[in-house]
């Protein structure tokens, strides 16, 4: 069955960094475009990055509130996709979900808070 299983949340200060990672399993990884949401208090989930399949290149894409602060990347070989957060803000504040679209079906990990204040 799919798994996704984030890891790497916690709690930093303004400017200060984290790596969020996403292992996979249960499906055939490199295939699919894989996705960071995040959700914070009281406001829908949001769509944060996209990085394409291995097949399409790997491309990444991103909102325009993380476009330079934040870079999605795969390891097919490890199955993982990651998430570096650079310069973050109080507003980065929430929940972060990876996401799998596979035959027409969304797919979710457990999520993983990510804080940032002062």
């Amino acid at each position: 069955q799919v798994q996704l299983v984030e890891s790497g949340g916690g709690s930093v200060q303004p400017g200060g960094s984290l790596r969020l990672s996403c292992a996979a399993s249960g499906f055939t990884f490199r295939s699919v475009f894989m996705r960071w949401y995040r959700q914070a208090p009281g406001k829908e989930r949001e769509l944060v990055a996209t990085v394409t399949s291995a097949g399409t290149g790997g491309s990444a894409s991103y909102a325009d509130s993380v476009k330079g602060r934040f870079t999605i990347s795969r390891d097919n070989a490890k199955k993982t996709v990651y998430l570096q957060m650079n310069s973050l803000k109080v507003e980065d504040t929430a929940v972060y979900y990876c996401n799998a679209f596979i035959l027409l079906r969304d797919y979710w990990g457990q999520g993983t808070q990510v804080t940032v204040s002062s």
